[in-house]
């Protein structure tokens, strides 16, 4: 290995600079605050958890995300965790063990053992809310709306919100005896929105209606419209009936409150549907190749833990959110530079400006910092703040 090879980073995995950590950092500390506001409060889960614990009821996928390491004290696999949402599961259920709706966020950095999209990080950093012990539609609806809220504090002005239930699928295959390899195949070619493919495996089904009605599933998406008509074609099975309806009421109260959101419908959307248990949602900005915030419900993942609750939650990357955000890139610092002097009246006053939120930037060598823009000089009346002269050569 050569020298610079030794600076390399893995694929995927990237440091954070001083002018992008700044940006990161100040959406932080907003959108925390924001959360406060809302009543949601502060945990910060371990970087780390027994496996046993961290990928219990999560499906295949985040198992295969998650780095695995064996632990020296005391011989267990633990999981670098992939995703915080199962943490907060746990802390909800084990940790605070409150029988009234609870209320949590978090913001923390997550490992990928491979990128979620093509362009995806490996190391993002992992930001979002929870709310447990809830299970009727205004959590879901409160949680929708913090989130369009996270992304508008963000800057993002023109969002699309993509919403589906994975309640349809499930009740559609519930009584059709289906063989576990052929509805995984089903299951596959449905996330993928593979027609032809949809189209092969469908063949196979004796089930007319059912057939029919799996086919007619991916193509069911586009604005409320798409509803009604999903009414008409699922007709025949309640529940699937009742999770179009959970729907409808879903995206009008979301209108209602955000009508500047662009409403999408996508019935066979699938995402997380070993581990979500109803509706399902994603935020779409232009240009963008991938959902800048995603969540959805899970209820019971907590049974693990002792307790089943009902629970409802979204997350998204802070470092991709602060890269596009329109905010654009962070505010220059008009920073003050003093002297390197040993001058007790000098340091009352470099420690008055920063306490009242100046940056002050000591001269080393005598040399100040290129932020700087103004300076403190001593004059008759003390230390004062003036203008840096820039020289002209």
């Amino acid at each position: 290995m050569t020298t610079v090879d030794r600076w390399l980073l893995p694929d995927g995995v990237e440091e954070v600079l001083p002018e992008q950590a700044q940006r990161i950092e100040r959406l932080r500390r907003e959108l925390l605050n924001l959360y406060r506001t809302w009543g949601y409060e502060l945990v910060i889960p371990p970087l780390m958890e027994f496996t046993d614990s961290l990928l219990v009821g999560l499906g295949s996928d985040i198992d295969l995300l998650t780095f695995k390491v064996i632990d020296q004290l005391s011989g267990r696999t633990l999981g670098i965790r992939a995703d915080i949402t199962p943490q907060v599961a746990r802390i909800d259920a084990h940790s605070i063990k409150a029988d009234a709706v609870s209320r949590l966020c978090y913001a923390g950095s997550v490992l990928h053992t491979r990128p979620k999209s093509l362009m995806g990080s490996r190391s993002p950093i992992q930001l979002g809310a929870e709310l447990y012990g809830a299970a009727g539609q205004e959590a879901d609806v409160e949680i929708i709306s913090l989130m369009l809220e996270t992304l508008k504090a963000g800057g993002i002005e023109q969002l699309t919100l993509d919403l589906g239930h994975v309640g349809i699928y499930r009740a559609l295959i519930s009584g059709a005896d289906l063989d576990y390899e052929y509805e995984q195949m089903l299951f596959d070619a449905l996330q993928r929105k593979a027609m032809v493919d949809l189209g092969d495996i469908l063949a196979e089904l004796e089930d007319e209606e059912l057939r029919s009605q799996l086919s007619t599933l991916s193509a069911l998406h586009g604005d409320l419209d798409v509803l009604a008509l999903a009414a008409t074609a699922l007709a025949g099975n309640d529940a699937a009936l009742a999770a179009v309806s959970e729907l409808d009421s879903l995206g009008r109260a979301i209108a209602t409150r955000f009508p500047e959101v662009t409403l999408y419908f996508d019935l066979g959307e699938l995402r997380g549907y070993h581990y979500h248990t109803g509706m399902v949602f994603a935020a779409y900005a232009p240009d963008q190749g991938q959902a800048v915030a995603n969540g959805g419900r899970y209820d019971d993942v907590g049974a693990a833990f002792g307790r089943a609750r009902p629970a409802t939650g979204f997350n998204t990357d802070l470092k991709l959110l602060a890269d596009i955000s329109a905010e654009g890139d962070a505010a220059v610092i008009s920073a003050i530079a003093a002297p390197a002097e040993n001058d007790t009246e000098l340091l009352a006053k470099i420690d008055m400006l920063r306490s009242d939120g100046e940056t002050v930037i000591v001269s080393l060598g005598g040399a100040s910092d290129a932020r700087c823009t103004r300076q403190l000089v001593k004059d008759s009346n003390g230390w004062q703040v003036q203008a840096l002269e820039v020289s002209s050569s």
